[in-house]
């Protein structure tokens, strides 16, 4: 027991004798479970809501968790206020109690014949955006939804977030 307290929350430093190789392979690996915060410049799709909101999709890019990421930017293109439509948070109870999210956004992979929901924490808040109100006439959001990865194979899905058309994604 006195092992597994000692050994937690401390970090390794590399020492002065470790090769050069394995630490550049540390910081590799350590690169590469950081989320990217670079904005993707490519839009996949552009998908038309009501009241003049839109949502830009920049990538749809699976990570080596097995969890697919989707991220663009949501943006009012009216001249007035717009309240976000409560339905694009879906109906599950514990996504709702969670306030207003894209928690009703799916995925569906119609060859592999499945849907793909928003993936849920432990105390049931969406893997998404949260605390999305009213936007401002122009007010742009950046926004993301994690869903599970579907299989390798699948390439091409079906986005779809309730009150906004749907559009199809490739899967990088």
């Amino acid at each position: 027991m006195a092992l597994l307290v000692a050994g937690c929350g401390a970090e390794e430093k590399p020492k002065a004798d470790k090769p050069a190789a394995t630490t550049a392979a540390t910081q590799k690996t350590q690169a590469e479970q950081t989320p990217s915060t670079e904005v993707p410049t490519e839009t996949l799709a552009v998908l038309k809501g009501q009241k003049g909101l839109e949502l830009s999709i920049n990538s749809a890019q699976r990570d080596s968790g097995g969890f697919l990421t989707v991220k663009g930017h949501l943006k009012n293109t009216s001249d007035s206020a717009v309240a976000l439509p409560s339905q694009m948070r879906g109906d599950e109870n514990e996504v709702v109690k969670h306030g207003n999210s894209l928690g009703g956004a799916t995925l569906v992979d119609s060859v592999g014949k499945k849907r793909y929901y928003v993936l849920r924490d432990t105390d049931g808040r969406p893997l998404t955006t949260t605390a999305l109100d009213i936007f401002s006439a122009g007010e742009t959001a950046e926004v993301f939804m994690q869903f599970p990865a579907p299989p390798a194979t699948t390439t091409d899905v079906s986005f779809q977030l309730p009150t906004f058309e749907p559009a199809t994604l490739k899967l990088s």
